[in-house]
């Protein structure tokens, strides 16, 4: 097969995004040894982050060059089998499409975006899922979502879940509270978060249960560590920090690599979750397959994803998300067994399960040929059985 894949995410900070890409692209280049890959990125130097044996072309990082020319134009160049994208197909196209859609808050949580964003979402991933010959998604909570959004088939989407890295292991905690101290310059026991400060992730909830905890338990030095990217919304942040009375508590990092993200979640104490809306929720995992003890929001994936390895609390209810940090701190049995099962958790997922599976769904599209599946789902929800 020959296989093209839209990879404008690689070099440029997307999170989410950027991880789902660059862990596929990883594992095609083992398991795909004899299909032909044309990686389309946009960041300068993003061609030395791919697979050695993989093609790349150049598109840019506008999404209106993007996807109203430069795609359309390299695909009818490279005539692959197929083209995989997040979310948005090009405009003009006659390649077979197999799209990956994270979730749809844009249409269930529209107050989460501006409203051009909103509006550029539902008609452009309205357009592809369409026209697309599959659909991937991460979780059963998103494909139900798809399917309550749009009128396709659900044969049309399949669940393909997320993993944490390799890179995301238990390390010396005690190298990691020195390489914390010694990168980001302060030295106190920390309760962790991960995600860009915007409205969704819940930082400013997060912030009013931190001042309640410590409020409420003055027996507790614990700081609070925030490590995402800066957006719009920064400054909301940043001022519900300050008018908490402990500024100089809470740290943000800002965007970090994934080497300073593993020391971070090893050195913490625990680890919170507190965002109101996921498709998945990768750090749940991330931190779980570092030891880390999860505290993370009951709504959407995230139960799913953590299914009984982290302690669930209310985002909505800043007390409920203080209890839960408490609970993790003060109760040291809780706290490891949590530990525990969260890493038995994150082994349950694997990139390498998920990129077979999605190779599979390729070979679907440009063969007609069904292959046999391994049962993602039978193997990540077994603590529900």
């Amino acid at each position: 097969m020959r296989i093209a894949v839209d990879a404008h995410a690689i070099g440029r900070h997307l999170t989410g995004n950027e991880v789902y890409v660059r862990s596929l692209l990883r594992e095609f280049s083992t398991l795909a040894p004899d299909s032909d890959f044309i990686a389309y990125v946009s960041e300068p130097g993003a061609e030395k982050l791919l697979p050695r044996r993989f093609r790349s072309g150049r598109v840019s990082a506008n999404p209106y060059l993007r996807l109203g020319w430069d795609l359309t134009r390299k695909l009818a160049a490279d005539k692959p089998d197929l083209v995989h994208v997040q979310y948005t197909a090009p405009v003009i196209n006659r390649t077979p499409v197999v799209v990956t859609v994270h979730d749809v808050s844009f249409i269930e949580h529209p107050e989460y975006f501006t409203a051009w964003r909103r509006a550029q979402l539902k008609l452009n991933v309205a357009r592809t899922v369409k026209l697309a010959s599959q659909i991937i998604t991460v979780s059963e909570f998103s494909r139900d979502a798809i399917l309550r959004a749009y009128a396709v088939s659900p044969e049309k989407v399949k669940v393909v879940p997320n993993a944490a890295s390799s890179e995301f292991r238990v390390v010396s905690r005690g190298r990691a509270v020195q390489a914390v101290r010694d990168r980001f310059g302060f030295d106190a026991p920390f309760l962790f978060s991960v995600g860009d400060l915007q409205p969704r992730k819940n930082h400013i909830g997060l912030i009013t249960a931190f001042a309640s905890l410590t409020a409420n338990h003055p027996e507790l030095k614990h700081h609070l560590v925030i490590t995402g990217q800066n957006t719009w919304f920064t400054p909301k942040v940043m001022a519900a920090a300050h008018a908490s009375g402990l500024a100089s508590r809470i740290h943000f990092t800002g965007f970090v690599s994934d080497s300073d993200l593993v020391q971070l979640y090893n050195a913490s104490d625990c680890f919170v979750f507190p965002s109101f809306y996921e498709g998945f929720g990768l750090p749940i995992l991330e931190a779980m397959a570092c030891g880390r003890a999860v505290a993370c929001s009951s709504t959407s994936a995230m139960p799913e994803v953590a299914d009984g390895a982290g302690l669930l609390f209310d985002p909505r209810n800043p007390a409920s998300i203080s209890r839960a940090m408490a609970d993790i701190l003060l109760d040291k049995d809780l706290r490891q067994r949590l530990e525990s099962r969260g890493l038995q958790r994150a082994g349950h997922f694997n990139w390498r399960k998920s990129a077979q599976a999605t190779l599979d769904v390729y070979r679907e599209v440009a063969t007609g040929e069904v292959a046999a599946r391994v049962d993602i789902s039978a193997t990540v929800n077994v603590n529900k059985k």
